[in-house]
């Protein structure tokens, strides 16, 4: 499984690099450790995807600046006191509260990076056309509908849609069943 780039940021960049030695060592993919938002924005860019884990303050940008400047595809996890949880509540960030419990911040990277990947998986899959012949079918299910029961077209094409969703099965399998009951 791949995982997320990770970038740690924190005022003091001694504290930056005890945390990314331990998350590298916990396997986690940690690319950059830094004590600025404008080090941490400049690796960020080159990044389809990550998660920086920073504090309340850098040397250069508080945490909330830091979120607008980073792209969205990036995710922030903010290590602090439960003060500042408040000041960044609604703004798409993650808090872990100090003391940092490394258990806690690791928990916390493994449910982000799930969540990204499975945002990749969606976003990398399409829902499958219909062939021609099942775009066949549905039309003449419906021609029929309009036919046997003074329905418009778009009533035919609900009501064939809402008995596919009440019986589970497909519009074109739905379709299949409306013209066996109507020799179609």
């Amino acid at each position: 499984m791949v995982t997320a780039n990770i970038i740690v940021a924190f005022p003091k960049i001694e504290d930056a690099r005890k945390i990314k030695s331990v998350l590298s060592r916990g396997g986690f993919n940690v690319v950059a450790a830094c004590s600025s938002g404008a080090f941490a924005i400049s690796t960020a860019d080159h990044l389809d995807n990550g998660i920086v884990v920073c504090g309340y303050k850098l040397s250069d940008i508080v945490c909330t600046e830091l979120r607008e400047c980073l792209p969205k595809s990036i995710k922030i996890v903010m290590v602090a006191s439960e003060t500042h949880w408040n000041e960044v509540r609604d703004l798409d960030i993650v808090f872990v509260p100090v003391p940092l419990k490394m258990q806690a911040l690791t928990e916390t990277l493994h449910m982000i990076e799930e969540t990204q990947l499975i945002r990749r998986k969606n976003k990398n899959t399409k829902p499958k056309g219909r062939d021609k012949k099942e775009q066949e079918l549905i039309q003449t299910a419906k021609h029929l509908l309009m036919e046997q029961n003074n329905m418009t077209e778009e009533e035919a094409h609900k009501y064939i849609q809402k008995c596919s969703m009440d019986s589970g099965n497909s519009m074109v399998e739905t379709a299949g069943m409306v013209l066996s009951i109507y020799g179609g």
